[in-house]
């Protein structure tokens, strides 16, 4: 049997014999000759046959077979590749010798101009669409990006629990879980955890991993279940040292989405990727709330935080005022950050501590930590919790730490917004939400 060709090949390929295998698209059943779009995991072409009617000389058993193929159908086919600058999908053309029917498919429950919703009922289906399979091509070739300037860097991998005995960060946002005769929770992040690899003397830790959270918002931004991309780093002198390795890492990867990408999402979504300069702006909280009132609008929070739209006004400043997609707000409060946080000398009102804006929305938070045991107890006390609880965290501390930093960034959020898409549900395999568990 001829070796399958992948379609995106077939334009390098010689003329003669081939077989390809995919999906129909499209049929077109004339009298004189049929037309099939074939699709595969690389792209579509032609395929066409001399009809065989009644009366007609010759088999008509292929000809019976498109009569009756319908639109989603999987077949393999063997054939001629012919290469004709008149054919306007990709210049070739195949001319079917053989086709089976490997997979055949009902009528489709979904169309073009169905909700995300329930798009994303039937989401193997909706995954079929050239754009959705690049969306997930770009991710790939993003996170490889990733993995190569950490691996080149000397970072090393890990890979943390997500069943936990305890709170990483807020008991609000925990799933339970039964677990044999007591509870566990489902991972909020890998924070105590990458923090753990510090004192274990790893250095510069990285991790991309599932992450979990109960929250109940219904927002284009949210999800109860997502990919989280985190990095520690030991021996910073502040936040500043985070932020310089997390705008590198990201310079990494948009770089090779953009080489190796940039045509084709512009075709498809109709966006050109930019690879931003370093570095990149950078805005304590105060400041940026201060530029968002002048342009007119006043962030109603009780607490010292930016809301969303604060966050769209102060990116939509930074693209004025540097052309930049990227903002650092920096400088948070201690009151709206985790005890974990290092405050800074001689205003422990402040942390070390970041938010990076992407497009208007946050994409992750980064940190220095505070590595101190003593400072780590009081400032856990501060916020309610009992340090007797986080005894196993706090051990980490007592047999010496460097100081330390990371991030986390949310996976999802970064391709949405590199793409423009409307919702991270666009931009996640199977999307998990308050009301959403299947498929």
């Amino acid at each position: 049997m001829t070796a399958r060709t992948l379609i995106a090949d077939l334009a390098a390929a010689p003329e003669g014999p081939v077989r390809v295998a995919g999906w129909v698209e499209t049929v077109r059943d004339q009298k004189k000759v049929q037309f099939i779009v074939l699709r595969d995991e690389s792209g579509s072409a032609q395929l066409v046959n001399p009809a065989v009617r009644d009366g007609d000389e010759g088999d008509p058993a292929i000809t019976d077979a498109i009569s009756g193929l319908s639109t989603g159908s999987f077949v393999a086919v063997e054939g001629e590749l012919k290469k004709d600058e008149r054919v306007k999908l990709g210049g070739l053309e195949v001319k079917i010798g053989a086709l089976e029917v490997v997979g055949a498919a009902l009528d489709s429950p979904i169309a073009d101009d169905s909700s995300i919703d329930k798009r994303l009922d039937w989401r193997f289906l909706d995954l079929r669409r050239p754009e959705q399979n690049l969306v997930f091509r770009v991710q790939t070739t993003f996170l490889h990006a990733l993995r190569t300037w950490w691996v080149d860097h000397g970072f090393i991998e890990i890979h943390t629990p997500k069943l936990m005995a305890s709170a990483s960060e807020s008991r609000a946002e925990l799933f339970e879980v039964d677990y044999f005769e007591g509870k566990a929770y489902l991972a909020q992040s890998p924070q105590f955890f990458k923090q753990m690899a510090q004192p274990a003397g790893f250095g510069k830790v990285f991790e991309v991993a599932p992450a979990f959270r109960a929250d109940p918002s219904f927002t284009s931004r949210h999800a109860t279940e997502f990919i989280s991309v985190d990095a520690e780093i030991s021996w910073v002198d502040s936040h500043e040292d985070v932020m310089r390795m997390h705008e590198e890492l990201l310079v990494a990867g948009l770089t090779a989405v953009k080489e190796k990408h940039g045509a084709e999402i512009e075709a498809a979504f109709g966006v050109e990727v930019t690879v931003p300069s370093t570095p990149f702006p950078r805005i304590p909280l105060a400041e940026a709330k201060e530029i968002v009132a002048q342009r007119g609008y006043t962030v109603p929070r009780n607490d010292a935080d930016m809301d969303p739209e604060g966050e769209r006004q102060i990116a939509a400043y930074v693209k004025e005022e540097y052309g930049h997609e990227f903002v650092f707000l920096t400088d948070y409060a201690s009151s709206i950050r985790p005890f974990y946080h290092r405050r800074h000398e001689g205003d422990a009102g402040l942390t070390n501590s970041y938010d990076l804006i992407f497009n208007g929305v946050e994409i992750s938070t980064g940190a220095q930590r505070e590595h101190r045991v003593d400072v780590l107890e009081v400032q856990a006390r501060e916020k309610g919790l009992d340090p007797e609880e986080l005894g196993f965290y706090l051990d980490f501390f007592r047999y010496g730490v460097p100081p330390h930093g990371g991030f986390g960034m949310g996976l999802q959020r970064v391709i949405m917004l590199l793409l423009h898409q409307p919702s991270i549900r666009e931009v996640t395999y199977l999307f998990r939400g308050p009301n959403r568990l299947t498929p």
